[in-house]
């Protein structure tokens, strides 16, 4: 059986091994590091079609591949998640539109039930496509737009009850 080791990446951007452990990952070779204050990130390679980029790191000889996504993106999957905290799981939740851009398209429709994490609805932005996922388990009460849609941030694009 192998030994299992866990790297976290803090809200606070402090990396810890195991939970409670501090780490600095240091550049290397084939990892130059670029800081901004007290952030470090290492060179990534291209991104991948969903716009995620990995770099490989090794801490205390162990590997992780962490996955580094920009900014816009990760700010529309913690706004799709928010509700695995619990907040608002009774009511209805509203998936509202973070960013501009165009809706290519849209996978329910009122009366469809969706689960914690389905695809909704597919945003392209900056010629990237974001696809937004529901912020909890529900039923669809309304979708608000269709594929060709152009939204602004603020809009609400679908309910769910």
């Amino acid at each position: 059986m192998s030994e299992s080791r866990a790297l976290r990446i803090e809200p606070s951007e402090r990396t810890r091994l195991d939970g409670d452990k501090p780490v600095t990952i240091e550049p290397g070779p084939d990892i130059p590091v670029r800081r901004a204050g007290d952030v470090a990130v290492g060179a990534l390679g291209a991104a991948d079609p969903s716009g995620r980029r990995s770099v490989e790191v090794v801490v205390g000889g162990w590997r992780f591949e962490l996955v580094v996504e920009d900014a816009g993106r990760a700010d529309l999957r913690s706004r799709a998640s928010r509700d695995r905290t619990g907040r608002g799981v009774g009511g209805p939740a509203e998936i509202r539109a973070i960013i501009p851009g165009r809706v290519v398209s849209v996978a329910v429709v009122p009366g469809d039930h969706v689960a914690l994490g389905d695809p909704v609805l597919v945003v392209e932005a900056m010629k990237m496509h974001n696809e937004v996922r529901a912020p909890r388990s529900g039923t669809v009460s309304r979708v608000a737009v269709a594929a060709g849609d152009t939204i602004e941030p603020g809009v609400v694009m679908v309910v769910l009850e």
